[in-house]
């Protein structure tokens, strides 16, 4: 068999849009050619790849190799898709069995050693994916993460030769069982504030009614301190906000386990540019070029995926409680 068919996913902005990875092998000149709109970090898992199938002591072929990343005007990037490659080309070559390959989705990089590295976004696959109905095979770093989400069935992996052996039957890998999650998300207390009764009336009605607040005075009145201790009068996260919230963090790579089901809190230096605020850099950029290209599924006004930020600019003091980010 030369043509061998996975699936992967893509981050496209909020959303981890579905991709099929096609490994095929002609006769020709040897030559390996990645087609799907690649960018630089994927079409630079060529040598990844190479270098990680002879290590792991595995034939690589000296035949013409396309693969292709589908659908053609989703852009790639990261190196997720160095496992998926992998294993293409190894069931393209008769290597390892193609009947179990339509069973997982892969994501995962490689190092020249044939280990496989911690990805940023896994969470946020696991989520989209989870009504797939298909098994996602990832690096062990990333599985406790990724298994936060309900029904969603993780293999971790540490090497690609573990991979190939779960997917041959010699050598299976057991789904990660991930523990119940009783962190009590710690806040600093409302209580230590003295006196501004009628900012905290407020601020408590705003936690009830699901409101914005904006806060307006000179330095030093106490509007961050405030600020800061509000998401600790909030109802705690309920598992959809909180899996929602955990998933974007995840998309940055920043997420931490510790703090599951912990509203998180943003407080920018005053002095902060609009394009800071936001992130900047070509992260942001990429993003917005995400988004523009994927336009058909644009984000809601009042969309709970947006972590509750506090801007501070000139003695202001904008919170958001309904994760309203259009209102910047």
């Amino acid at each position: 068999m030369s043509l061998a068919v996975l699936y992967s996913r893509a981050l496209s902005g909020m959303e981890a849009e579905l991709v099929t990875v096609e490994v095929h092998l002609a006769g020709g000149l040897p030559s390996f050619t990645i087609v799907g709109l690649p960018e630089t970090e994927v079409k630079e898992s060529r040598e990844r790849v190479r270098a990680a199938l002879q290590n792991c002591q595995f034939d690589f072929p000296a035949r013409r190799i396309t693969v292709n990343l589908a659908p053609a005007d989703l852009p790639k990037e990261s190196g997720r898709y160095d496992l998926p490659i992998a294993l293409g080309i190894l069931a393209a070559t008769g290597q390892i069995p193609a009947d179990k390959l339509a069973a997982y989705e892969y994501a995962g990089e490689l190092a020249l050693t044939g280990e496989l590295r911690p990805i940023r976004g896994a969470l946020a696959m696991t989520y989209r994916a989870a009504g797939s109905g298909r098994a996602f095979i990832l690096p062990e770093l990333n599985a406790a993460e990724a298994a936060l989400v309900e029904n969603a069935v993780v293999y971790p992996a540490k090497t690609l030769l573990q991979v190939a052996a779960h997917l041959t039957g010699r050598e299976t890998i057991q789904p990660w069982l991930s523990q119940p999650q009783t962190i009590i998300p710690h806040y600093p207390d409302m209580s230590e504030v003295k006196g501004q009764e009628q900012v905290k009336r407020a601020l408590e009605i705003a936690a009830t009614g699901g409101h914005s607040v904006l806060m307006v005075g000179p330095p030093g009145t106490g509007k961050s301190m405030l600020a800061e201790r509000f998401p600790g009068i909030l109802p705690q996260m309920t598992e959809r906000e909180a899996l929602e919230s955990a998933a974007l963090q995840s998309l940055d790579g920043c997420f931490d386990v510790a703090r599951w089901k912990t509203r998180p809190y943003r407080a920018p230096h005053h002095t902060a540019s609009s394009v800071a605020l936001v992130g900047g850099g070509c992260d942001l950029s990429k993003l917005m070029r995400l988004k523009r290209n994927r336009c058909d599924k644009p984000i809601s006004k009042n969309s709970s995926l947006f972590p509750t930020p506090s801007w501070s600019h000139q003695g202001w003091r904008f919170f958001l409680r309904d994760h309203n980010a259009h209102s910047f």
